[in-house]
C-alpha cells in the first residue's frame, strides 16, 4: 500500500536488513546436517558468500584462499591489480594518505591505464593455484576486456554499474553495451548488476544473466545514496527481485541466483538476506579486515577514484583475524563477524531450514523496535565502520 508523502507524491514503504527479524519455525536441524551449498555460473560452492570486487579486499592472493576456503572472491580488471605490475606501493600510499588528500591521490592512481597483459596475467595465476577466477568490470570494462578475460581462462564475468538496465539512452553517436548480446558472445557465464527492482531484474534474466547482484548504495564504502540519492532498501529489494527470479523461473525453467551485493557486515545480516530471498550474498567490509586482505586494514568503494563524480569513501575497518577465522571459525570476536559459515549454519538449524531454499522460506517479521531497542548495538559505530 502507498503512503502519501504529500499531495500529488505517495510512495511505498520498504524495509532495510535491521528492521527485520527471522521467526523460528516448528522444528530445528543439528548444524552438522546442513546444506548451505550453491551454485552460481556452473560453479557450486560449500559457502553463499562472494567478496567484493574492490582493491581493498580481494588481489591475487585473497582469490585463491577464498576459494580453497570454500567461498568465491572476484577481482575488480579496472582496479589496482591491472593497473600496476606491483600493486603493493600503490596499496602503502592509499593506506598512509590523510583523510583529505585521498580523493585526489585515488584520481591520479586510478588514471594509470589498464594493461591487458595484466589482466591475463591476474586470471592466469589465480588459475594456476587453484583458484576461481571471477572478474568484474562495469559496462564500458566489459565491452572493451570481456574476451580477454574469458580468452585468458576466466571463470565468470561480472558486469557491475551503480545501476545496470537494458535499457540505457547514450548520446548520439555512442553505442551502449547491449547485455542481451554481451551474454550470448560470451565463452563464460555473465553476472549482470546492481538493480533493485522487479521489473529490472526480470530485464536482466531475460537478457541472459547467470546471477543477478541487488544493491544499490547500501555498503559502508559506498556513498551513492548519500550523493545521488538512489536506492532501496536492503530487506525489500532483495524481496521483489527474488520473486522476479522466482516468476521467470516457472515461465522459463531455468533458476537463476539472486545476489544481495552491500551493507552486510554480520553473519545475522547474511542470513536475512537469504530469508527474505537470496541465493547468496556479496560481502566488503568483513574481508578487508582479514589479516591477508589487501587494504592495510582500510576499504573503500569502486566509484571512489572516478574523476567526475567520486562516489565512495575510504574506511578504517582495522584487523581482525585471519581469513579463515572470518569465514570458517573459530571466531575470535562475539559480534558476528567471524565464523560466518557457522552463524549461517545454527540459524538455520535454529529455524528448521535444511538448505538454502529452505531457509529462503522461513517466516519474517517486520521489527523495527531492533533499531532502538539496542542502541547496545549500533552496529557500524561498534564495528569502527561508516565513521
Amino acid at each position: 500500500m502507498d503512503i502519501q508523502i504529500g499531495k500529488g507524491k505517495s510512495a511505498r514503504r520498504a524495509y532495510g536488513i535491521d528492521e527485520i527479524a527471522l521467526v523460528p519455525g516448528t522444528r530445528t536441524v543439528d548444524p552438522r546436517v546442513i546444506d548451505t551449498s550453491w551454485t552460481i555460473g556452473g560453479v557450486t560452492r560449500e559457502i553463499p558468500i562472494i567478496a567484493s570486487a574492490m582493491d581493498g579486499v580481494v588481489d591475487v592472493k585473497m582469490a585463491i584462499e577464498i576459494a580453497k576456503l570454500g567461498a568465491m572472491g572476484v577481482i575488480n580488471i579496472e582496479g589496482i591489480q591491472t593497473r600496476y605490475a606491483d600493486p603493493n606501493p600503490i596499496l602503502d600510499r592509499i593506506a598512509s594518505v590523510g583523510k583529505d588528500e585521498f580523493v585526489g591521490l585515488m584520481q591520479e592512481l586510478y588514471a594509470e591505464p589498464i594493461k591487458e597483459t595484466l589482466i591475463k596475467q591476474r586470471i592466469q595465476e589465480i588459475k594456476s593455484a587453484g583458484g576461481i577466477a571471477a572478474v568484474s568490470g562495469t559496462p564500458v570494462a566489459a565491452a572493451k576486456f570481456g574476451q580477454v578475460a574469458a580468452a585468458a581462462g576466466a571463470d565468470m564475468f561480472f558486469v557491475q554499474g551503480t545501476v545496470v538496465s537494458t535499457e540505457h539512452i547514450a548520446p548520439e553517436g555512442i553505442e551502449p553495451l547491449n547485455l542481451e548480446k554481451f551474454c550470448a558472445d560470451m565463452p563464460i557465464p555473465v553476472v549482470l548488476g546492481n538493480c533493485v527492482t522487479y521489473e529490472v531484474t526480470m530485464q536482466l534474466l531475460k537478457a541472459g544473466a547467470a546471477a543477478i547482484m541487488v544493491g544499490i548504495g547500501p555498503g559502508a564504502a559506498c556513498t551513492s545514496r548519500g550523493v545521488l540519492g538512489v536506492g532501496i532498501p536492503q530487506a525489500t529489494a532483495v524481496a521483489d527481485c527474488a520473486a522476479a527470479r522466482d516468476d521467470f523461473e516457472q515461465a522459463s525453467g531455468k533458476y537463476v541466483p539472486i545476489i544481495a551485493d552491500g551493507g552486510l557486515v554480520t553473519g545475522g545480516d547474511i542470513c536475512k538476506c537469504i530469508a527474505c530471498g537470496a541465493d547468496g550474498v556479496m560481502i566488503g567490509s568483513p574481508f578487508a579486515r582479514a589479516a591477508e586482505a589487501p587494504g592495510r586494514g582500510f576499504h573503500w568503494g569502486m566509484a571512489t577514484p572516478s574523476p567526475v563524480l567520486p562516489r565512495g569513501t575510504r574506511i578504517k575497518v582495522g584487523t581482525t583475524g585471519s581469513l579463515k577465522q572470518i569465514l570458517r571459525g573459530p571466531a575470535g570476536l562475539d559480534d558476528g563477524t567471524h565464523n560466518l559459515l557457522g552463524a549461517l549454519q545454527t540459524s538455520m538449524g535454529t529455524l528448521g531450514a535444511s538448505t538454502i531454499k529452505e531457509m529462503q522460506q522461513v517466516n519474517v517479521v517486520i521489527a523495527p523496535s531492533l533499531l532502538t531497542e539496542g542502541k547496545v548495538y549500533q552496529k557500524a559505530q561498534q564495528l569502527g565502520m561508516g565513521k
